[in-house]
């Protein structure tokens, strides 16, 4: 298998746990308070990670991609995964600005242009998919017609506040289709393939 045919079988996938209104973290997401006020509830079916069932499927292909792609908030508020977020793979920041005497640890490097990100992390991962974290830099890629496809981890629950995975798209349709359904216990793990972004008509 040449380069070429291994960078075009790279999906490029969001991994995210939501709430069902739409909320990835609670209020005052910070260091220290990561999650926001109450969201590590949205994390509770990381309890079975390691099952035989949905959840330890969904997470063992989660660690078994080939590189990540973070937004710069997230990537900060991680602690950076202190240079390594699985195995090693590359982690590509997606970020405004780049410090010269900012180095980031381990794999992990800072690009600004968000097409030479997703093309450098396709072609680090050989052919394994491309893991996405952060409201930001899923939004980004949604608005360049480059994320591939989003693993929705749903759970039962209604925030109320916090944020939220899909503001800032701006007003177009964008298509999606199911690709998967897994239930588990606490979660429903919904797999999407992004079809096409489609003007809204007005009139």
């Amino acid at each position: 298998m040449n380069a070429d045919t291994q960078q075009r079988r790279s999906p490029i996938r969001l991994y995210m746990s939501m709430s069902l209104d739409g909320f990835i973290a609670g209020p005052d997401d910070r260091t220290g308070q990561e999650l926001g006020r109450a969201g590590g509830r949205l994390f509770n079916w990381l309890d079975d990670r390691m099952s035989d069932g949905p959840s330890g499927q969904v997470y063992g292909e989660a660690m078994a991609t080939g590189a990540v792609i973070s937004g710069r908030r997230t990537f900060e508020l991680a602690g950076r995964w202190q240079g390594d977020h699985h195995d090693g793979v590359p982690i590509f920041v997606l970020t405004h600005r780049i410090d010269d005497d900012d180095v980031p640890p381990g794999s992990a490097q800072f690009v600004t242009d968000v097409e030479d990100c997703v093309t450098r992390a396709r072609a680090a991962a050989g052919g394994r998919p491309v893991l996405v974290h952060g409201a930001c830099a899923a939004q980004a890629l949604l608005r360049a017609g480059l994320l591939d496809e989003m693993e929705i981890h749903l759970v039962p629950v209604l925030l109320g506040e916090g944020r939220r995975l899909f503001d800032g798209l701006g007003p177009d349709h964008i298509e999606l289709e199911v690709v998967r359904r897994l239930a588990a216990r606490d979660v429903t793990h919904l797999r999407y393939r992004v079809l096409e972004r489609r003007p809204v008509e007005i009139g």
